[in-house]
This record gives structure tokens, sequence and C-alpha cells, in this order.
């Protein structure tokens, strides 16, 4: 919790109070539904919480923007940005139902008026958004086939174009060799000074 104060000092006191909730929340279903690795879950601020808010430091949502977060899981990394940025909304999706159930109770409980979840796979989502979001879901490639016509085009107003923005692992070399010099890759060590993520990565797919 502390590093999340660290890294976003500028949270409120509401915000502050939610993701001190988050622990808690996350431990209790965890017990219930296995959303995040029971070795895991005591690395839940840093593994999780500060991965999925990450994003928030390559982009400032503003106001209005709708995202899509694909492959929600547990509620990440929308529950957590949710939290950040309290007046964009955010679609939290996933095709298993009871990870979307604990995404669904966890928001709830901390009185997020701006999320809604829905049980769906990726290919058969129809609504469109500014942004959709991704961690560890699936190769580049796979992900763009699925979000390709759920992305608008030429509405953004934000700093950057509407777009794909995931969160990688890894050497990403040849999964994203497909895309050439459309997509950008940013080390979230760069951004967040942490150990953890050394070979971890935003990265961002304008689709214009």
């Amino acid at each position: 919790m502390d590093r999340i104060l660290q890294h976003f000092p500028d949270l409120d006191n509401r915000q502050i109070s939610q993701v001190r909730q988050l622990g808690p929340l996350y431990n209790f279903w965890n017990n219930k539904v296995n959303v995040i690795s029971r070795q895991d879950i005591v690395n839940l601020y840093e593994h999780h919480v500060l991965h999925s808010l990450a994003i928030g430091k390559f982009i400032d949502f503003q106001p209005g923007t709708k995202v899509m977060d694909l492959g929600t899981g547990g509620g990440f990394p929308g529950i957590p940005l949710a939290i950040l940025f309290p007046d964009v909304h955010f679609h939290l999706v996933d095709s298993i139902g009871k990870k979307v159930a604990v995404a669904e109770a966890v928001a709830k409980a901390m009185g997020l008026k701006n999320v809604t979840v829905e049980c769906a796979r990726a290919e058969a989502h129809q609504q469109q958004y500014d942004f959709v979001v991704s961690r560890a879901v699936a190769d580049m490639m796979i992900i763009y086939g699925w979000v390709i016509n759920n992305i608008k085009r030429g509405t953004s107003f934000n700093d950057v174009p509407n777009g794909l923005i995931c969160l990688k692992g890894g050497n990403l070399d040849m999964e994203l060799a497909p895309f050439k010099d459309l997509i950008y890759k940013f080390q979230i060590r760069d951004m967040i000074n942490e150990v953890w993520f050394v070979d971890k990565y935003v990265v961002y797919l304008p689709m214009e």
C-alpha cells in the first residue's frame, strides 16, 4: 500500500480508502474463487494493483473516456484504474463467469459507480470504446483481432489517439514484429522504479 502512495501521491482520501479496501476484499474473495495464485496474493499491491496502475503513468485518461478491460479476470487492470480515474467509465469483460462475479462484487463493495462488468467472449463483444486495455491475456496479434472493431476511430479527446493498451512482460520482439513501427513499447520501470517491473512493459497500439 505504501508503494501505491509513493508512486501516486495525488490520490485523494476517498481513493486512498478504496485502495486500502482492495487487500481485504481480494483476500476474502480469493479464498472462494482463485483469481490470483495462492502464492502471489501476498504481493497483491505490487504485482497486481501497482502493475495495473502503470497504465495511468502512460496516459491520463480524460473525463468521459470509455475503456474496455478485456480479459479482466478478477478486475485487473480495470478496478485499480477505475479508482485512479473516477470520471472514466470502465467496462470489464471476461468469459469466465465466476471471475466476473468477483470483479463485480469488489467494485460494488467499494462503491465504484464507474465500473460495469460483463461475462462474454472477446470476439462476441460489439460495443465500441475509446480504449481497450488488457493484462497478459493473449498474444498481441490475437488481441488485436478480437478488438479491431471495438475501438472508435477519429474521436480521441485524450493526449494520444484511441487504441489498444496492453500490459506485457518478457522478450516481446517476435510478438510485436508484425506491427513494426506502428506500435510503442514503454518499460514500466522507467515510470515506476521497482525491481519487479524490470521486464514489464506498457504496449500501445494507436488505432486512428
